[in-house]
């Protein structure tokens, strides 16, 4: 004869229960972690394809700026592809080459620098030559090559050189990084203390920290040189391959430091600088 199954006593229901909704919840944690990620990476990866309607949202989100972003780069991404019907939305991205916001107008400069031949937008890429800000100036000076300008020849050299972070306003200096560490366009570079108030300087261009021109702790006026950027080797490659198209006798000195090596590049862009030097020795031939 069978023995009878005791019956559940309340504790043990109790704690049955409590044991499934800890499974619940741990599980539910697991999908968010594999969620979480792939919902941040959909609203900021740029490919993501978007048909019209989405286009001229995203176009007009005032307030989402990588709404826009993201639309000028399917912009881009179509010219490149050859598609005919992206046109009608150039005057869109001649309008935001006016943005506030300088994300905006670095996008919109590679953008026009996809479609070589549309006056409007070679206009607009001689005046992002005169923008405030340097990553502005140098996306239209390496787009103005493709429209056949030579115009941004100067901001060319520049991307070859050491950048001047100079300082916003008066106030004594505290250092944050060291010479020899990595940079991005918005990393942190110092602090400056005036009274109460504390302003951050930060990077504008990418690269690594070569040297501090003013002391820590030492006080600075507005405009000093406060560190030097050494460019990152993705600035001096894109600006060596534009040189091989408008580069000048004058630039020999500049480019063979990067083709010997002595400036520490990947070997890309030593190679990069060779073909460089050839052909505008090779124009000084003709």
């Amino acid at each position: 004869m069978n023995e009878p199954v005791p019956a559940p006593q309340p504790n043990s229901m109790g704690r049955t229960g409590v044991a499934r909704r800890w499974t619940y919840a741990v599980l539910l944690f697991a999908v968010l972690l594999v969620l979480m990620p792939f919902l941040f990476w959909q609203s900021t990866w740029f490919g993501r394809p978007l048909d019209d309607r989405q286009m001229a949202e995203y176009l007009a989100a005032a307030d989402k700026p990588r709404k826009i972003q993201h639309a000028l780069a399917q912009i881009g991404e179509r010219i490149i592809g050859g598609d005919a019907s992206v046109r009608r939305w150039y005057p869109e991205v001649v309008r935001l080459a006016e943005h506030p916001l300088a994300e905006i107008r670095i996008t919109a400069a590679w953008v026009m620098g996809q479609q070589a031949g549309v006056p409007e937008f070679h206009a607009r890429l001689l005046d992002l030559l005169e923008d405030s800000n340097p990553m502005v100036r140098r996306n239209a000076a390496l787009a103005l090559v493709r429209h056949g300008d030579d115009s941004g020849h100067g901001e060319l050299r520049a991307m070859l050189q050491p950048y001047a972070v100079t300082a916003p306003s008066a106030g004594t200096l505290q250092q944050r990084l060291r010479p020899g560490d990595t940079v991005n366009p918005g990393t942190l570079l110092a602090r400056l203390q005036q009274g109460g108030e504390v302003l951050e300087v930060r990077s504008p261009v990418p690269g690594t920290v070569k040297r501090w021109v003013a002391g820590n702790l030492q006080p600075v006026a507005t405009g000093d040189a406060l560190v030097e950027i050494s460019p990152s080797p993705e600035m001096v490659w894109e600006a060596l391959r534009a040189l091989v198209l408008v580069g000048q006798p004058e630039d020999l000195d500049l480019i063979s430091r990067y083709a010997d090596g002595a400036a520490e590049m990947p070997e890309r862009v030593a190679l990069q600088a060779a073909e460089t030097l050839r052909a505008i020795r090779a124009r000084q031939r003709e």
